[in-house]
């Protein structure tokens, strides 16, 4: 028994030294009275549990919006793709037919780099270099 509990008993049991005592007339009264304080207790107990469980939540939801998106869905990927290679038609012709090869060059260049951020982006890591357990030095 913990400390509540011990103080629940208190509780009961001068309830029922005071129905001795008063008698039957104020059984009613004094039930409810106890019904009550049991109810306010179950209340705040409840009350505890359900604000530490939002508390929880929250906590988890702020760690989750922290961490970035690892993947995007495949769906968006392959529309950012064809979105690119649609857009790679008029920039080409654009850029080649106002500075020719130049234009083409960069026109091509803004498009490459468009996706190159796209796909660092959705894929962390992309560009990072790992290493293997072994030497890069030739073994004899």
């Amino acid at each position: 028994m913990d400390g509540r509990d011990t103080d629940l008993k208190k509780e009961l049991d001068a309830t029922l030294q005071t129905r001795r005592e008063l008698g039957e007339e104020y059984e009613s009264a004094l039930v409810d009275s106890f019904l009550e304080k049991v109810d306010q207790r179950i209340d705040s107990a409840v009350e505890r549990r359900v604000r530490r469980q939002i508390a929880e939540q929250q906590m988890a939801a702020a760690r989750d919006s922290r961490s970035p998106r690892t993947t995007d869905s495949f769906g968006e990927r392959f529309g950012f793709g064809i979105v690119s290679l649609v857009l790679a038609v008029p920039l080409s012709a654009i850029g080649g037919g106002v500075a020719d090869l130049p234009g083409l060059l960069v026109a091509w260049a803004g498009i490459v780099g468009v996706n190159v951020v796209q796909a660092a982006r959705t894929t962390p890591g992309l560009f990072t270099r790992r290493r293997s357990g072994k030497d890069d030095a030739w073994e004899d």
